[in-house]
This record gives C-alpha cells, sequence and structure tokens, in this order.
C-alpha cells in the first residue's frame, strides 16, 4: 500500500507499519526535445503544455527569436516535475487524438521520444489499433528532482532522450559537464544505446545552475519513508489541502473534503456563491437566472458506483478526459455519468466539488454526488447527446442548423456570465472549450469540467502557479504573464463562436501537415479584416451548405473578435454577450448594438466600423 502526501499537507498519526516512497516534492524540470523537420516552437508549445515565447526564453543560444528554429538542434522546454500514482516521478500530459494517430507517432514524433509507446500502451486504455478521434490520451514523461547524495549544486534536470549519435563523452561535451557526473546520476545506463533517456543537470533562463534547495530536494528512488499510520486516528489538513491516500475500506470525511471551501465561505455576511438580492428563478425558455443552493451532494459508496457501472467496465465507458474515465449509470432512478478521476487529481476534484456545491444554473452541469472511497468520484446528470466538438467534427452526425449554433452559444455564455457576476466572490472556469460544452436532448448547452476553476475576489487578478487549460483557448496575457480574470474566459468564449461557425478546431492543421499550425482567432481576423464579408462564407461549415443567414454569421464573428480582442480591457462581459445573442436568437432584423453596449470598441466591432 504507497501514500501520497500533497505539497502544504501534513498527517498527525500513530505508529502503525511502513512504506515505500519512490516520489520526490514536485520541482521544475526541463525536457530535451528534438526538433523534427517541420516541427515549430509553436506546435511544441502545444505538445508539451507551454508557449513557444518560454521556449525561446530557456534557449537562446538555439533559437534567435520564437519564430525561427532549426530541425535537428534540441530545444529545453521547462515542465512541472511531480508524483504519478505515487511509484515515479514525472509528468501526465495529455494529446488530442486526430485521424491517423498511433501510439507510435505520438510516442516517437509528436513527443519526439521523450515518452515510450509501451508506457502509453500502459497509461490508457484504448486498444492500440484503434485510438478514437478526438479521444484524449495521456503521455508520461519521466523526471527527476535531484539527489542530494551526488551532489547539491544541482536542482534542476533535463530528462534527455538518447539518439543513435549520441554518448556519454558526447553528452558531457555538449552540456559542459562531468562524464563521472553524468553517469552518477544515471547509474547503469549506456549513454550510446540509442534509446530511452538520461537525468542531466540543466541551467535555468537566465543560463545559470540551480542548487538543490530542501523545498526542490528529491528522494532518491527506492528510499524508505516512515509513515505513522493511526489505527482511529484522523488526518489533520493544513494550508487547505486535501489528503487522497486512503483505500476503499477507509473513507475520507466529506467535512474535510470542503473544510478550506467552507473556511472561505463567507464575504460580508454572506454564503459563498449567494448574491445579495434574492436569484430569480429560471422561466421556461430557459432565460432567467436559477437559485443557488450550498447544499452538500449525495455522497455514494463505491460498491453503489461499482455495481451501476458494471464494476466500471468498457462496456459502461462513455468518455476519457484529462483527469480520468467517465461511466454511464442509473442511480437511484436517474441516469448519470460518473467521472473516476486519478488520485493525483485531487487539487481539480476539490474545485469541481467547491463550485458545484454551491453553484447551481440551468446552464452549468448538475453534480448529482461523489464518492471518495478508493478513487475520487464526481457523478453528475447524464447528458444525452454528448459535447460541443463531437456535433461539430465528429462522424455520424447530421450537422448542427445555425439556429441551434446560436442557441448553444447563448446558453454557454448565461452558464459563464453566472459565475462571472451572480457569485461572491466570482469563478473563473479557465478551460473553456468546445469539448467542455455539453448538448442535451434538446440541443441547449451545459457548461462542464469546472477542475481547473479558480475562485477570485470581484475585479482583482492573480497569477496562477502553473498554466493550465488548452493552447488555442489560452489569450495572450494569460499564456504569457499567467494573468487571471474573467476575461480568460470570454477570450475562450470567442474561440468556441468561431469554432461554431466554421466547425474547425481552435488550433487548425495548415494543408493537413501535422506539425505547422496556426490559430483559429487568427485566420478569423484575417478574413474579418478584408472589406468583403462575402470572404467569411470560406470559414462557414461546408456541412451547412447555405443553410445559413450571412449576417447573422457575420455578427456571430464580429462578436467572437471583440472577444479575442489582444487587450483584456477591451473585451465585452459576459453580461454584454448574453445580451447581444439574445437579440441575435430572437431576430433576424439589422441589429442595433449601440442600445446594448456601453464598451465602444465592441459597438464598433459589432457594427462593422
Amino acid at each position: 500500500m504507497r501514500f501520497r502526501i500533497g505539497l502544504g499537507f501534513l498527517v498527525l498519526v500513530s505508529l502503525c507499519f511502513t512504506v515505500k516512497s519512490q516520489c520526490s516534492k514536485s520541482c521544475d524540470a526541463l525536457a530535451s526535445y528534438y526538433v523534427w523537420q517541420n516541427s515549430n516552437l509553436t506546435f511544441i508549445g502545444e505538445v508539451m503544455g507551454t508557449t513557444d515565447v518560454i521556449i525561446a526564453n530557456y534557449n537562446k543560444d538555439v533559437v534567435p527569436s520564437k519564430d525561427v528554429v532549426l530541425s535537428g538542434n534540441r530545444v529545453n522546454v521547462p515542465f512541472t516535475c511531480g508524483c504519478i500514482n505515487g511509484d515515479f516521478q514525472g509528468h501526465m500530459f495529455q494529446w488530442d487524438v486526430h485521424q491517423g494517430d498511433t501510439y507510435d507517432l505520438i510516442a516517437k514524433t509528436y513527443y519526439s521520444n521523450l515518452t515510450t509507446v509501451e508506457d502509453m500502451e500502459w497509461f490508457n486504455s484504448y486498444n492500440p489499433n484503434n485510438i478514437p478521434v478526438n479521444a484524449t490520451v495521456k503521455a508520461t514523461v519521466n523526471c527527476t528532482c535531484g539527489d542530494s547524495a551526488i551532489s547539491k549544486k544541482y536542482g534542476l534536470f533535463i530528462t534527455y532522450p538518447l539518439r543513435p549519435e549520441d554518448s556519454l563523452a558526447s553528452i558531457a561535451q555538449t552540456e559542459q559537464l562531468d562524464q563521472t557526473l553524468l553517469q552518477s546520476y544515471n547509474p547503469g545506463v549506456n549513454f550510446s544505446q540509442g534509446s530511452g533517456f538520461v537525468y542531466i543537470p540543466g541551467k535555468d533562463q537566465n543560463g545559470n545552475y540551480l542548487s538543490l534547495t530542501s523545498s526542490s530536494a528529491g528522494l532518491k528512488v527506492g528510499a524508505i519513508a516512515a509513515i505513522s499510520v493511526g489505527v482511529i486516528a484522523g488526518v489533520l489538513l493544513l494550508a487547505g489541502g486535501v489528503y487522497f491516500g486512503f483505500f476503499r475500506k477507509n473513507k475520507v470525511d466529506t467535512n474535510l473534503l470542503l473544510a478550506r471551501s467552507e473556511d472561505q465561505s463567507s464575504q460580508n455576511g454572506r454564503p459563498l456563491g449567494i448574491t445579495p438580492d434574492k436569484p430569480e428563478e429560471s422561466n421556461a425558455a430557459g432565460r432567467g437566472l436559477t437559485g443557488i443552493s450550498v447544499d452538500k451532494s449525495v455522497e455514494f459508496s463505491y460498491e453503489e458506483l461499482a455495481r451501476a457501472t458494471d464494476n466500471f467496465s468498457l462496456a459502461n465507458k462513455i468518455g476519457q478526459g484529462g483527469f480520468g474515465a467517465v461511466y454511464y449509470a442509473e442511480l437511484r432512478g436517474e441516469k448519470a455519468a460518473i467521472k473516476k478521476m486519478d488520485m493525483q487529481a485531487s487539487k481539480e476534484f476539490l474545485a469541481e466539488l467547491n463550485v458545484l456545491t454551491r453553484v447551481h444554473h440551468l446552464n452549468l452541469v448538475r453534480l448529482i454526488g461523489y464518492c471518495v472511497e478508493g478513487s475520487l468520484f464526481l457523478v453528475y446528470e447524464y447528458i444525452e447527446n454528448g459535447n460541443l466538438s463531437q456535433h461539430l467534427r465528429g462522424s455520424g452526425r447530421d450537422p448542427l442548423p445555425w439556429s441551434n449554433r446560436v442557441q448553444i452559444a447563448l446558453d454557454s455564455a448565461r452558464g459563464l456570465e453566472y459565475i462571472h457576476e451572480h457569485t461572491v466572490p466570482v469563478y473563473i472556469h479557465r478551460d473553456i472549450k468546445s469539448a467542455n460544452i455539453l448538448i442535451d436532448k434538446n440541443f441547449h448547452a451545459k457548461v462542464a469540467d469546472f477542475g481547473l476553476t479558480k475562485l477570485t475576489e470581484v475585479g482583482s487578478t492573480s497569477l496562477p502557479t502553473r498554466h493550465v487549460g488548452t493552447f488555442g483557448y489560452m489569450p495572450p496575457e494569460y499564456a504569457q504573464y499567467g494573468e487571471v480574470s474573467p476575461k480568460v474566459d470570454v477570450y475562450a468564449f470567442g474561440v468556441v463562436i468561431y469554432e461554431l461557425i466554421s466547425a474547425k478546431e481552435a488550433v487548425v492543421k495548415a494543408d493537413g501537415s501535422s506539425s505547422e499550425s496556426r490559430g483559429l482567432v487568427g485566420l478569423f481576423e484575417e478574413v474579418l479584416n478584408q472589406p468583403d464579408a462575402e470572404d467569411l462564407r470560406k470559414l462557414v461549415d461546408p456541412n451547412l451548405g447555405d443553410n445559413y443567414p450571412l449576417d447573422s454569421v457575420r455578427k456571430m464573428a464580429q462578436l467572437a473578435k471583440a472577444c479575442t480582442h489582444e487587450n483584456k480591457d477591451l473585451r465585452p462581459s459576459m453580461r454584454s454577450i448574453v445580451v447581444a445573442l439574445m437579440t441575435l436568437s430572437s431576430s433576424t432584423e439589422d441589429w442595433d448594438v449601440g442600445s446594448f453596449y456601453e464598451n465602444q470598441a465592441l459597438v464598433n466591432l459589432m457594427s462593422g466600423r
């Protein structure tokens, strides 16, 4: 049995037995990415969860600018080194599968041998010969935080895939490091084997080696850590964390799960999520505001969830997300979708629990309950029609009529407006994308997947500890500086509008190329800057044929352009967006946007000026 202690947590228990720990604390790490022909920093950044600007900063000697990189070189890409499954240090990257992708192609090309085919097959349940298009697979990259027994001078390490031309001498010469030191960090490894990987001390973006400190020092693999566990003793949580190391029969107290959020739940004498005025009830058209509830959701047992999913059989599996699989079930007379989350996703689990147990709205997916026995489970209402991405780009579905697309945009905007402007403090979703917008049987939309949601004071911005979200949907102030505000969601929503118009992905592959890509935002802005509105037809989803009003499409595109403005202060609020979409969905006449907006930049864009 292995237990995992998160950063900022303290377990006070009495002596019972010892367990083996093979993980260290989290730390920064680098990955040596071999630049293959036709790849570029934008693509590498998307694969490795960072940006071309950040990669360029770490590779000033080989990358003269973010737009220039020569194939055959290696670039160091920063990432976070954590603990996976309590067994080893690494990072779980996510790859959205495209037509023709195989584990071999993903591991050897897209991830440039930083992971292996064997690891991908181990951490993913899909048939290697039939990986579904639009599925998300896990790509594991190993890493290390150092070893004080070897040297305290080095605290930042490169995961370095070996190539046929490599040797201990050549790597030591290139990195200007002692051969004995390199071999010490990689005992028994043959540097000339042409495959596999080694760990090499690396330099930060200022060109300096970082020393090994107590905050980043790693435990040597195989070290024995004595952890005292009491038979009846509980868990003491410090710094607002939650400990999820118990197995099925050792159930975590739900009061502890919500301890942090309860402590933060009062602002000006009001419970979190309760607005000063009485919330409006939703009307039949779904345009009103539903009330908020702070009632805790139903707590299910593991046995009940297992029975409802036939022990989480593949036959009941309906999806695979970034933090776990989703299963169909019928629980207590209601259809449900059960997300079974990895133990390492405790932060995301708590984020969703914090939001969805407090904020209820017609256009937000409803949380039915949860379970914390053995794994982390969230139980949602079952949404019959899948997600928006599947409707726009999946096979075997009828194309969404234009009227449905406008309605889906309006529904999604209402859900976001609610969490932005009707809760105190506000919530920021941070991962708005077509895959996180669910479509019900009546083709209305619900915003889902609140695992990356951030809580913030009204009018404030903050810097996250790490970049999260999906590339192609991130605004420049967040991608470059980590600045978080509600306008992060507004930008991503603008990208979703572009998807509704074109049915293209947020990042478009150029001429079918797997390496050259372009953002949907840039693609539309180029067309919208042209005087001839007919050019916009070239970007409209061809599956619509001629069954759409061009003027309506143009207004939607202008709204998306306003949402994706480079300056966040010139983007509209979600409230303004809702008003615009309500007008568009209810009228085909000329749109007098000037009567709805105070934001002059939005008025100008929507009016075509």
